[in-house]
């Protein structure tokens, strides 16, 4: 090889070895610092799209499941107020029972429709006042309620709840389905108190069966809304997981690439030094 001055072929190749030696050596000190081993469109553009998609579809995830733990609370919410409708109910059940027997006087018979009015005033406000965030859940006729467990717009991704789940629950709207002439909790506490306390107790089995229908039904959207808890853990799971192994950095791997950049990064300014004497020795030769 010539000896020359104007270039120094020996000096550009170390100032390459270099500059590569400091880049990986700045690489992995930022994947060891951020822990990830994407972190620029640059380093995998692949996998950094993917490692974003996934992130998106990780914080839909975590949306749904509060959406499907939102929806267990109001149906444990309305459930509980079924519990207490069917408490009041079966109060009202063995007071008509009682009056049913011809041992009790006029006396004894109004303190009984007493006491059933009461109920049934509590059954009425128990369901006017049921309220899920704002939203009625036994004042109005019954609206099916979605509840979005999933992160798509498909059915798949939703828990319908059927109207009836969330039908008016009052005394009179009750009893006025079972005997259209029961159109006030007066009607229905005379009815079942004194003109005839024996036919009653059919009308209350049948009010009392309504009730366990719409909280079977509810049991059995709390189970579906058990599951798509589950099954959300465990897509969640199993996207971190994916990411994980895509996006975040071994550290053991990328602290020995920092030693050998570091080794090489400190070899290549030595030689580069060297190789910046190299013309000097032509001045040997004048």
């Amino acid at each position: 090889m010539a000896l020359t001055i104007n270039t120094n072929i020996s000096a550009l190749v170390a100032q390459k070895n270099l500059n590569n030696a400091t880049t990986s050596l700045n690489q992995a000190i930022e994947r060891m610092t951020t822990g990830y081993k994407i972190n620029h469109a640059g380093d995998n553009a692949a996998g950094y799209s993917i490692a974003r998609r996934w992130e998106t579809q990780l914080g839909s995830l975590d949306v749904a499941a509060d959406n499907a733990a939102t929806g267990a609370d109001m149906l444990s919410t309305l459930e509980d107020n079924y519990s207490l409708i069917s408490t009041h109910l079966q109060r009202v059940r063995d007071l008509t029972e009682q009056a049913a027997n011809g041992t009790y006087g006029a006396d004894s018979l109004a303190a009984i429709k007493s006491e059933i009015t009461a109920r049934l005033d509590e059954v009425t406000r128990i369901s006017s006042n049921c309220e899920f965030n704002g939203k009625d859940l036994m004042s109005g006729a019954g609206t099916a309620i979605n509840i979005q467990v999933g992160i798509d717009s498909t059915a798949n991704s939703r828990i319908t709840l059927e109207a009836s789940m969330t039908a008016a629950a009052d005394s009179v709207t009750l009893f006025k389905a079972k005997d259209n002439s029961l159109t006030s909790i007066d009607a229905i506490a005379t009815k079942a108190s004194t003109g005839d306390p024996s036919t009653m107790l059919g009308t209350i089995d049948n009010v009392m069966k309504t009730i366990s229908e719409r909280v079977t039904k509810l049991g059995a959207a709390q189970n579906r809304i058990d599951s798509a808890i589950e099954s959300i853990a465990v897509q969640s799971e199993n996207v971190t997981s994916s990411l994980s192994t895509l996006r975040d950095a071994d550290i053991a791997s990328e602290s020995s690439k920092y030693i050998q950049s570091q080794i090489l990064q400190q070899a290549a300014a030595t030689l580069l030094s060297t190789a910046n004497q190299s013309p000097s020795i032509a001045l040997n030769l004048i």
